[in-house]
C-alpha cells in the first residue's frame, strides 16, 4: 500500500489519515478501547470511521448473522465460512475503507484480515497459504499500518463471556471448546512477532485507562498525532 502523507502542525507532524485495526479473542476489551481512541480522535478534530468485520457494510450485516448464529442446522462448512468472510471483506474494502482513505479519514475497524488467519487457519485448520491468498484479493492488498492486539488469557477471555452473555447468549464463535480460543491466541501472538512494526500488543487485563493510554502513546511515538 502506498504510504500516507503526513501533515505538519505546531508540535511537529500528524498523519492525514490512519488505517488501523483493533483484534483479540473474544471479551479482551476491543470495543470500548474503540470508543476511547474515537473520542481521543474527535478531541483532535481528526476525521474518521469506525466500522467492523464481519460486517461493516448492509450486505456484511446481512452475512453476519448467518455466520454468528447458533439456531438451525445450517452450519456453513470451514472453506464455506471462510469464502463468506472473504466476500464480506472484499465489499468492506471497496464499499467502506477505499472511499474512507480516499477522503484522507482515519479508518478504525474492529477486526480485519488477521482475523481470518487466527481464526479460520488456527482454529479451523484450514491452509495458511490459501487464507494468506485470499485475504490478498478480497482486501486487493490493502494492509492496516497498525494492528493493536489486545491479549488476554483464555480463561480470561471465557470469565467475561460468561458474565457479559448472561442474557444475550453466546455467539457461534463464542461457544466454541477452549482448545479452539487457545490456537486462536497463540495465532495473533504468532501474527504480532513476524510483525513488530505493524503491531503492537498490550496487556488486555490493565485497567481500561492504562491500556488507552498505551495506545495514545504509541500513536504519539509514530508522529501520528500529538499530546
Amino acid at each position: 500500500m502506498k504510504s500516507i502523507a503526513l501533515q505538519a502542525t505546531q508540535s511537529g507532524t500528524r498523519k492525514v489519515m490512519a488505517f488501523i485495526v483493533f483484534e483479540g479473542i473474544d471479551g479482551c476489551g476491543k470495543s470500548t478501547q474503540i470508543k476511547l481512541l474515537a473520542d481521543f480522535l474527535k478531541s483532535k478534530n481528526i476525521g474518521f470511521i469506525l466500522t467492523r468485520e464481519p460486517g461493516g457494510t448492509p450486505l456484511g450485516e446481512e452475512v453476519r448473522k448467518l455466520l454468528l448464529r447458533t439456531n438451525g442446522e445450517d452450519v456453513p462448512h470451514p472453506r464455506a465460512e471462510l469464502l463468506l468472510y472473504e466476500a464480506i471483506r472484499a465489499q468492506h474494502v471497496e464499499v467502506v475503507i477505499k472511499p474512507a482513505m480516499n477522503q484522507k479519514k482515519w479508518v478504525i475497524s474492529d477486526r480485519f484480515s488477521a482475523s481470518t488467519t487466527a481464526f479460520q487457519s488456527a482454529g479451523r485448520n484450514l491452509k495458511l497459504n490459501d487464507i494468506k491468498w485470499l485475504n490478498a484479493y478480497a482486501t486487493d492488498g490493502i494492509k492496516p499500518e497498525l494492528t493493536i492486539l489486545i491479549d488476554i488469557s483464555v480463561s480470561e477471555c471465557q470469565k467475561r463471556l460468561s458474565q457479559r452473555n448472561l442474557s444475550t447468549g453466546h455467539d457461534r464463535f463464542e461457544q466454541e471448546e477452549q482448545e479452539f480460543h487457545e490456537k486462536v491466541r497463540l495465532s495473533y501472538l504468532a501474527q504480532a512477532e513476524e510483525d513488530s512494526k505493524g503491531w503492537i500488543v498490550i496487556d488486555g487485563t490493565t485497567s481500561v485507562s492504562q491500556i488507552h493510554q498505551q495506545i495514545i502513546d504509541d500513536l504519539i511515538h509514530r508522529n501520528w498525532t500529538t499530546h
